[in-house]
C-alpha cells in the first residue's frame, strides 16, 4: 500500500499518528510511506526510525526551494498548493496507484476497502463534503465545471497515476489559476474540482472522508441514523477539518478524545525510539 502525505515541520506528530492509526488496524499490508517536503524535515530520521518501528518503508522527497518559480504565487496561493496536484511528477514512475491523506486524519477501520477501490476508468477517487444542489450549481459556476458531479474535499485522494500521468500536466493547472485567480477560494481543492472533478469517483464522506464537525448532518442526510457506535464500526477514516485541531490540549468533543488515544499510543513509540 502506497500512501502519500505533504507536510511541514510542525505537522511531524499528526503524521505520526495517523501513520499508527493505519498500522493499527490495516494489519495485513506492506506499507510505502511518501512525503513530500520542500526541504529535508527536520524529524525525518525519527519518521524513519518510527515507520521502522511500525514495520512501514519511509521515503521522503525532497522537492527543493525552485521547482515552482515559474509557477502562479502569493501569500493566498503558496507554492504547496502544486504539491498534491503534480505530486506525480516527484513519484517514482513505476508507480501506478497511491493513496494521498492530509495529517490531520485517523483511520479507525480497514483501509484496505479504500486502497483496493477500482479507479482505472478515473484519475481520482474521494469523497464530498457538501450535498446541497445549490451549493454544488454555485462551484459548478464559480470553477467553470459544468460535468462536476460534487464538491470533492482533496484530504483524502487515490491517485490513479498511470491516468494522472496521461492527462495532469502542469501548464494546465498555472493557465488555470491564472485566468480563475479571482474565484477561487480554497487553493488546490478548487483546482482538482475545477479541472478534474468529472473525472473523479465519488466515494461516500461518512465511510472514507468523515467530517469531525458534522456528525449530526450525516445522519439527517443520510436519512439513516448514524451513532457513534455505527461510526466506530463502519467509518474507516475520520478528519479533523477546520481549525481546531485534535491534539490541542483545550479540546475535548468525543472524535478529539479518541485522537488523543492513538497519540498517547504514538507517543510511546517515539518516547522508546529516542529513549535508545
Amino acid at each position: 500500500m502506497n500512501l502519500l502525505f505533504s507536510i511541514s515541520d510542525n505537522f511531524t506528530e499528526p503524521l505520526l499518528t495517523t501513520l499508527f492509526s493505519i498500522r493499527n488496524n490495516t494489519k495485513e499490508e506492506a506499507y510505502v510511506v511518501y512525503v513530500l517536503q520542500k526541504e529535508e524535515l527536520k524529524d525525518n530520521k525519527l519518521i524513519h526510525k518510527f515507520c521502522q518501528q511500525l514495520q512501514m518503508e519511509y521515503k521522503p522527497i525532497i522537492i527543493g526551494k525552485n521547482i515552482f518559480q515559474n509557477a502562479p504565487a502569493s501569500e493566498r496561493w503558496p507554492e504547496s498548493i502544486y504539491y498534491r496536484l503534480l505530486a506525480h511528477e516527484f513519484l517514482p514512475s513505476d508507480l501506478d496507484k497511491i493513496l494521498y491523506l492530509d495529517a490531520d486524519v485517523l483511520c479507525i477501520n480497514d483501509l484496505s476497502l479504500l486502497y483496493n477501490q477500482n479507479i482505472n476508468d478515473y484519475l481520482y477517487a474521494a469523497s464530498s463534503h457538501t450535498r446541497l444542489e445549490v451549493t454544488d450549481t454555485i462551484n459548478r459556476l464559480r470553477l467553470g465545471n459544468r460535468e462536476l458531479k460534487s464538491y470533492f474535499n482533496s484530504g483524502v485522494l487515490l491517485m490513479n497515476l498511470t491516468l494522472i500521468r496521461q492527462e495532469v500536466k502542469s501548464e494546465t493547472i498555472y493557465n488555470f489559476i491564472k485566468e480563475n485567480h479571482e474565484f477561487l477560494l480554497m487553493p488546490d481543492q478548487d483546482v482538482l474540482n475545477g479541472l478534474y472533478g468529472d473525472q473523479i469517483l465519488p466515494l461516500p464522506d461518512e465511510l472514507y472522508n468523515f467530517d469531525s464537525r458534522l456528525p449530526f448532518l450525516y445522519e439527517i442526510m443520510s436519512q439513516k441514523e448514524i451513532s457513534y457506535d455505527w461510526i466506530m464500526d463502519n467509518t474507516v477514516i475520520l478528519h479533523f477539518c477546520g481549525k481546531n485541531k485534535p491534539w490541542n490540549e483545550s479540546e475535548r468533543s468525543k472524535f478529539s478524545v479518541l485522537y488523543k488515544h492513538y497519540y498517547s499510543q504514538m507517543k510511546r513509540v517515539t518516547n522508546k525510539i529516542t529513549s535508545k
